[in-house]
């Protein structure tokens, strides 16, 4: 059973930093591209990063390239979102997320992606 666990959400003020974690079970995802992805109160789930299965390769919204840096460890089958900078529009709910079949990286679609974990709250005080 594929569970994903994310981890590393809290408070913080305008300026600041968090490192989400994402721990993936249940399988082997080395060859799966995986993202991250958010959603706020009232809004649709958007696109935040992404990574290739290899790691070689990422992309990032807008709103967060820059300030926002995707990294993988396929010994561990866990992905980072290191956010720094963080702005108060940077508060929602995180989702990881692994694409739906190895070896393909489709970026920012998030019909791609097959399995989601629950979400960590990141709330950022202006």
């Amino acid at each position: 059973q594929v569970q994903l666990v994310e981890s590393g959400g809290g408070l913080v003020q305008a300026g600041g930093s968090l490192r989400l974690s994402c721990a993936a079970s249940g399988r082997t995802f080395s060859r799966y591209a995986m993202g991250w992805f958010r959603q706020a109160p009232g809004k649709e789930r958007e696109f935040v990063a992404t990574i290739s299965w290899s790691g070689g390769s990422t992309w990032y919204a807008d709103s967060v390239r820059g300030r926002f840096t995707i990294s993988r460890n396929n010994a561990n089958d866990t992905v980072y979102l290191q956010m720094n900078s963080l702005k108060a529009e940077d508060t929602a709910l995180y989702y990881c997320a692994v694409d739906s079949s190895p070896g393909r990286w489709f970026g920012s679609s998030l019909t791609s992606y097959g399995y989601w974990g629950q979400g960590t709250q990141v709330t950022v005080s202006s």
